[in-house]
């Protein structure tokens, strides 16, 4: 059996066994793809890594130990010298003039540990973890943001299917409505009561909706390929859609609580916050430049001649401080491009703000247009039923043209695509409004 990927949408719409094809809802489809969507496990990775690079910055406050080994061979007089003073191996023969300047090569081997504590960074270590725990902010509000237009995309994706399964259906309806007129009018036109040319009409309208049919065909392929990219599936998987295409019912909101929701709950939202405190906090680092810093330095070592014996140890511990007094104007510049860049945040906290509130309206508009579409076209629907009811009897008694006929069928395909295309673009326009308030969620009842 060949296999393909087939969507049941209604009794008039017969496939392949339903047994061959797995019943998802809207719901289990949002629930499957925030599970294996590769944008959602890419933002899992984004995380992950912004997590490490907050203990990366608290590491700056923990001492740095670090063990070297090295090995020199040479006959500097300085360096014998020296050597066999941190050797603990300087003897009185050592002070002869001839062995000072001509010395034999000697060995050293050096074992160093050293340790490194701040004890003053101005601020430095501090400033970075708080860079990189709003960073990991920006990035978790990142994968919200991309959980968010995931659950769209499957919203968009199903309903789409779903449109084009059903128009499909529609057209085979319209398909069926003209074969049994094309039944008609041979029958008049073999009891004398109609001409070759109404047979011919409806042959040609036949043909037009054969041809609509491939179309509406084509693009039911292309949709069932594109729910299951944005499931994460492979694109042949078969599917049983369960979610009914019908007009939600929502309940009545302002539109002022989606904007307030938006500019609240939306990730782009907390993102320019997070990126205006960052912002802040690059400003403060620029102006610590200017401040001084202290750390403490140890260092235990071990010098001998050979690896293994004849061992010189000794042991130091400094304090330092470091203090920038003059940069050439680079720290200077520096703090001027942070506050630069911080007016800059503002600004586009507050365009990001508008933009928000913008796309808010835009899918409240949207929604209420397409609930008034729905409105409209269900009353056309039902008139033009009744009206190619009327024409068929009419035509059938001689009544009617043939024109009469096919254009109150075409009519009644046209609204009934319509009515689809509103109820569609309805429960789309559902979602994309809580997508703009940043509410939309594998829980919203966008997705009964």
């Amino acid at each position: 059996m060949r296999k393909g990927f087939i969507f049941l949408l209604g009794p008039a719409l017969l496939c392949t066994p339903i047994c061959a094809q797995a019943p998802i809802s809207l719901r289990d489809a949002v629930r499957t793809a925030l599970n294996g969507n590769k944008s959602i496990v890419g933002s899992a990775a984004s995380n992950d890594a912004a997590t490490a690079r907050v203990t990366q910055a608290k590491s700056g406050a923990l001492p740095k130990l670090n063990y070297s080994e090295a090995w020199t061979r040479s006959d500097n007089p300085v360096f014998v010298f020296s050597s066999l003073l941190t050797q603990h191996q300087f003897g009185e023969q050592n002070f002869q003039v001839q062995p000072l300047n001509r010395p034999d090569f000697l060995n050293n081997f050096q074992s160093l540990i050293t340790a490194d504590q701040p004890l003053y960074d101005a601020g430095k270590t501090s400033r970075a973890v708080r860079s990189a725990v709003l960073a990991k902010d920006i990035t978790v509000e990142d994968a919200r943001r991309t959980q968010l237009d995931v659950i769209a995309s499957v919203v968009r994706s199903y309903h789409d299917a779903q449109l084009d399964a059903e128009q499909l259906n529609a057209t085979r309806q319209a398909l069926r409505s003209v074969e049994a007129d094309l039944e008609r009018a041979e029958s008049r036109r073999s009891a004398g009561v109609a001409t070759d040319a109404d047979v011919l009409s409806i042959r040609v309208h036949l043909a037009s909706v054969r041809e609509e049919q491939y179309r509406r065909s084509a693009d039911l392929d292309v949709a069932r390929a594109a729910l299951n990219d944005a499931l994460g599936l492979p694109l042949d998987t078969a599917h049983t859609l369960t979610t009914a295409m019908v007009p939600l019912a929502l309940p009545e909101a302002a539109l002022a609580d989606y904007e307030r929701n938006g500019a609240g709950s939306r990730p782009e939202a907390h993102q320019m916050k997070a990126a205006k405190e960052l912002a802040e906090t690059s400003a403060a680092e620029a102006r610590g430049t200017l401040l001084p810093q202290v750390n403490l330095h140890a260092a235990l070592e071990a010098d001998r001649q050979s690896f293994y014996d004849r061992v010189g140890a000794n042991w130091l511990v400094s304090i330092g401080l470091r203090w920038n007094l003059f940069n050439g104007f680079g720290d200077r510049a520096r703090i001027e491009e942070s506050r630069s860049a911080l007016r800059r945040s503002t600004a586009e906290q507050g365009r990001v703000d508008s933009a928000i509130r913008l796309q808010v309206r835009r899918a409240w508009a949207d929604l209420r247009a397409a609930e008034q579409r729905i409105e409209s076209a269900r009353a056309a629907e039902a008139e033009a039923e009744e009206s190619v009811r009327i024409s068929q009897n009419r035509y059938e008694a001689g009544l009617a043209t043939v024109t009469d006929l096919l254009r109150v069928e075409t009519a009644l395909l046209d609204t009934r695509t319509r009515y689809l295309a509103a109820v569609h673009d309805q429960r789309i326009s559902a979602a994309m409004l809580e997508l703009a308030a940043g509410t939309l969620t594998v829980d919203s009842e966008v997705l009964n």
